[in-house]
């Protein structure tokens, strides 16, 4: 059994990294049922929120690993000004993709809802697994 005192920050990379490839996974497979089922423009809802989930969690990894590598240096301040001004870039554009996606696409709402929870469940996944690999 494995204890948590040797989980790593490569871990934790590991973990979001297997995330944003299950994310894309049942993204493409998603999208293509959509387009078969409710056409292009649910399809391409449920990709726009796939990205924005996609890249939350790229920011999420990105800013995590700079916060640990200050703390592992023993106080000795990084400028994270670069990693911040990221943060807030993504933010804004996710809020302009949102804005232009609903208002060009007339698909369903329900599918861009679907991509923005794909995030959600792919990191639950992956929290059952690490659960399981560090309790069994």
């Amino acid at each position: 059994m494995r204890v948590l005192e040797t989980f790593s920050d490569q871990d934790f990379r590991q973990t979001i990294l297997r995330a944003l490839r299950l994310l894309a996974v049942i993204s493409v497979v998603g999208a293509l049922l959509l387009w078969w089922k409710l056409g292009w423009q649910s399809a391409a809802l449920l990709a726009v929120g796939a990205i924005i989930s996609a890249s939350g969690l790229w920011e999420w990894l990105r800013l995590m690993s700079a916060v640990m590598a200050r703390m592992d240096q023993g106080g000795v301040a990084k400028p994270m000004g670069m990693v911040l001004l990221g943060f807030f870039l993504r933010l804004a554009a996710t809020i302009a993709l949102l804005y232009v996606s609903l208002k060009v696409l007339n698909g369903s709402v329900y599918a861009l809802a679907a991509g923005l929870a794909l995030g959600v469940f792919a990191l639950t996944v992956e929290g059952l697994r690490l659960v399981k690999a560090w309790t069994v």
